[in-house]
């Protein structure tokens, strides 16, 4: 059997007292978090493209409240990715209970072009859109990951 000299026997206990409690806190019985994307808005823009405003709802099923960290989210229109972002000032969702979260973000301005050049070549009907959103819950939880997709129609 190995021995620990005493300088890092003391290390190694002092490290295992620091993680502990984080890992008392990990529940075996967590559930993930549901997201719903309930609202997409263009708002008004400061140069040829506009802002979004981005709405989501957050449900958590868990018996301790989810503190999230962040946020990072890409849309994209027609396989363009049009809007990313990131926010880090997120509400605190309690336990059992559900929140929202707003995001606002703007237009890339190149894949913006790259859209409007293709939309005038072939003329659509109607648009597939992609959400990808990722919620980061902290330290020791993984990070919450939400697709949402389908067609936007124009008439």
């Amino acid at each position: 059997m190995y021995k620990i000299p005493g300088c890092r026997w003391l290390v190694l206990t002092a490290f295992c007292a620091v993680i502990a409690p984080g890992c008392a806190g990990m529940d075996p019985g967590f559930e993930t978090p549901t997201v719903n994307v309930t609202g997409f808005r263009t708002l008004p823009g400061s140069g040829a493209l506009p802002n979004f405003e981005i709405r989501l709802q957050v449900i958590n099923p868990n018996r301790q409240a989810l503190e999230l960290r962040g946020v990072s989210y890409t849309v994209s229109l027609e396989g363009h990715e049009l809007v990313k972002g990131v926010a880090n000032e997120l509400p605190i969702i309690d336990a059992y209970g559900e929140g929202e979260i707003t995001l606002q973000g703007s237009a890339n301005l190149v894949a913006g072009v790259r859209l409007i050049s293709e939309m005038m070549r072939t003329p659509k009907d109607s648009f597939d859109y992609a959400m990808e959103v990722k919620l980061d819950p902290g330290s020791f939880g993984r990070p919450i990951r939400v697709r949402d997709s389908g067609q936007i129609a124009l008439r």
